[in-house]
């Protein structure tokens, strides 16, 4: 520990704070973790979670494939198919992208036409939208599932009512499209993990029922929501992954492909945030650290991604119950309460924040003028041209 804070403190000495450094080794090991517990799974990195440009170029180099919600990321991923063959293009982009935002505006499906894309949608309003602007895409239904208890839900915006899942099937057949599956989401950091087995449970219901009217279904995206480790208890992934593959098994047939979007799995690990103290006061008694950055910055999770943080000292000292804070003018801009932490740290020392690489620089904004982590990135490789 002593040698890894040095480590830390002398970049912090070459780059300054607020800073953020991003182990690609760590992305390595998660992708492939991935692929060894659920090797019947095409995965699909869900490019929202954290879109820095290395992150994408590390895992296309892994052969991942990749969950996009705008025509920006898709751009994302496509520099590193420009010099593709024309078909060569339209084959990755067909077999390894997916639009999984089940609303697309229109100038994107128009864009993206070309391509034959698969795309996902959940209402009668997208089927007449894609008729229109992309009817040669490939359409995922996404139903609801229950998602209870998981860190973010996503019910109450995304996916039919598992009672339309029929109805809005044979609405994008008769339109003269091709569903070629279901998919869902059980939430993201889930730790419930009956709603997996409900899940898909529901979901094999509905594939049944399509391909026993004759339409030929042939995949099931499962969506993201693997926990990561954040604390000791947190259900261990390879636990989740013995669970999916016997249920893969048990309810659909061999010859379906199975797609997963795992975004905060693949990065949350893989990032540490190093924050320096630029004032302290105590206030009611309780020793409150002001920081150079905060929830407008890189510890933006905490407000969108329901993320509890997480802060340790370089300096040692006798700890306390201190309030920690960010930058802004803002008294919004708190970032917990409730961190443990010695009470005799000055301005100038530093604190830790560990696995920090999900939901977070991604939705950093420069709030009253103050600029987010500057990123580092440790064992990463260009591609060559």
């Amino acid at each position: 520990m002593k040698a890894m804070n040095e480590d830390l403190l002398e970049l912090v000495r070459q780059h300054g704070t607020p800073l953020c450094i991003l182990d690609h080794n760590v992305i390595r090991a998660n992708y492939r973790m991935f692929k060894k517990t659920l090797p019947r799974i095409q995965c699909y990195y869900a490019v929202k979670a954290n879109s820095t440009q290395q992150i994408v170029e590390t895992l296309f180099k892994e052969g991942s494939s990749f969950d996009v919600a705008s025509y920006n990321e898709f751009m994302q991923v496509y520099q590193y198919i420009r010099h593709f063959e024309k078909k060569d293009k339209k084959y990755f982009v067909w077999d390894k992208i997916i639009f999984s935002n089940t609303i697309k505006d229109r100038h994107t499906l128009s864009k993206i036409k070309q391509y034959k894309p698969l795309v996902t949608y959940d209402n009668s309003a997208e089927v007449r939208k894609i008729k229109e602007y992309c009817d040669t895409a490939g359409l995922v239904l996404r139903v609801k599932v229950p998602d209870t208890g998981s860190q973010v839900e996503m019910s109450t915006k995304f996916g039919a009512e598992p009672g339309d899942a029929a109805n809005l099937i044979q609405e994008a057949f008769d339109a003269g499209l091709k569903v070629e599956g279901i998919s869902f989401h059980v939430g993201s950091q889930c730790t419930n993990f009956d709603n997996y087995t409900a899940a898909l449970a529901i979901t094999s219901e509905i594939f049944h029922d399509a391909r026993n009217k004759g339409f030929g279904l042939n995949l099931v995206d499962i969506g993201g929501g693997f926990p990561v480790p954040y604390d000791a208890q947190v259900p261990k992934f390879e636990e989740l992954g013995a669970l999916l593959n016997s249920e893969f098994t048990r309810l659909f047939p061999d010859d379906i492909e199975v797609l997963a979007e795992p975004g905060r799995f693949m990065v949350a690990t893989a990032a540490v945030l190093i924050s320096e103290i630029i004032g302290k006061a105590r206030r009611n008694g309780k020793m409150f650290y002001h920081l150079n950055d905060g929830v407008y910055q890189t510890f933006s999770g905490v407000v969108y991604d329901h993320w509890i943080p997480n802060f340790s000292a370089f300096k040692k000292g006798e700890n306390e119950i201190c309030a920690v804070v960010g930058p802004t003018c803002d008294s919004f801009d708190k970032i917990t309460l409730s961190a443990e932490l010695p009470g005799n740290l000055d301005v100038g020392d530093f604190l830790l924040t560990e696995n920090i690489g999900a939901y977070s620089t991604a939705s950093s904004t420069t709030f009253n003028g103050f600029e987010g982590a500057k990123i580092i990135h440790r064992n990463f490789q260009a591609q060559s041209d």
